[in-house]
């Protein structure tokens, strides 16, 4: 569910372990002379959209640093030359409130060693958001179809949930090595998409309370049953690398709160069975919609 980071980001991520992305550029030890590893306090920092911001103040900056994100802590630990100004200036000029907290020198061997191991997470990584996409993707299509059948809003909203989550997933995979501006530009077209999908559920929500609908709670009880495996199977796939970087722990806390949006699906459609009103579906249609409109405008949000 790709609005979960208003404010449950923070919430979910209180864990001990951290939580560590690095980036995917490549160098090699002749791109350093003097090498060194800076840690920064960025108290404002409490989501992947903010790590994404980060990221991309740092694209253009020669030679390519190397971003460890340790979102709980609220810490960035960043790889770099002999430019600990530049650095400092990039990371203050996002108004995050970022400090440093320490640096010191380290060597070429060692930065070298960190990237071999980003490298082989990453690849990890891109492995496991491609199924995540294509489950979420086929699951899309499914529940949509399903939703306009039955005339449920709450199996198309949460069809819409996953369209938003695979989204994310393939923006995920899309941006990798890509430049600033595309990034930004992939991120907007894709908070568009969700925005208009939203605005158009909560319209339908609207439209069916006061014309009328009939949902077939059978079906919606067992679409979103379906939908609930589904994402369960992406937590099972998430979970080896849950805490391996920001995407994967976002992608975790994603499927989570999607099991309960499914969760509410099935309730609702019982609750449509006994009563035989459709109001229930109305109202998670409703909850639903609101937060996916919510995860389009922080999207829409980023700079």
């Amino acid at each position: 569910m790709s609005g979960c980071c208003s404010g449950s980001c923070s919430s979910q991520n209180d864990e001990q372990s951290k939580t560590q992305t690095p980036n995917q550029t490549t160098f090699n030890e002749a791109d350093f002379t003097d090498g060194w590893v800076s840690e920064f306090k960025v108290p404002k920092m409490d989501c992947p959209s903010e790590e994404g911001m980060i990221r991309m103040a740092f694209d253009s900056l020669e030679p390519k640093p190397l971003l460890n994100f340790d979102i709980p802590n609220r810490l960035v630990t960043i790889y770099h030359a002999d430019n600990l100004d530049e650095v400092t200036q990039r990371m203050e000029s996002l108004n995050y409130g970022a400090v440093l907290n320490n640096t010191q020198e380290i060597s070429a061997s060692d930065i070298a060693q960190t990237q071999q191991s980003s490298l082989a997470n990453d690849k990890e990584e891109a492995k496991t958001l491609k199924w995540l996409l294509a489950i979420n993707g086929m699951m899309f299509f499914i529940e949509l179809i399903v939703g306009i059948y039955a005339q449920s809003t709450g199996l198309i909203a949460d069809a819409l949930d996953m369209f938003a989550d695979a989204a994310v997933y393939a923006l995920a995979l899309f941006v990798v090595g890509k430049g600033a501006q595309l990034k930004l530009k992939a991120a907007h077209i894709s908070g568009w998409l969700q925005l208009i999908l939203a605005l158009a559920v909560l319209a339908e929500v609207v439209r069916r309370f006061f014309y009328g609908s009939e949902p077939v709670s059978l079906l919606m009880m067992g679409m979103g049953t379906v939908a609930l495996f589904a994402n369960i199977i992406c937590l099972m796939l998430i979970y080896k690398n849950k805490d391996s970087g920001t995407h994967m722990k976002a992608s975790w806390i994603f499927s989570a709160n999607d099991v309960i949006a499914n969760a509410g699906v099935i309730l609702a459609g019982g609750l449509v069975l006994v009563t035989g009103s459709a109001l229930p579906d109305l109202i998670i249609g409703f909850l639903i919609g609101l937060v996916v409109l919510n995860g389009a405008r922080r999207i829409l949000s980023l700079r």
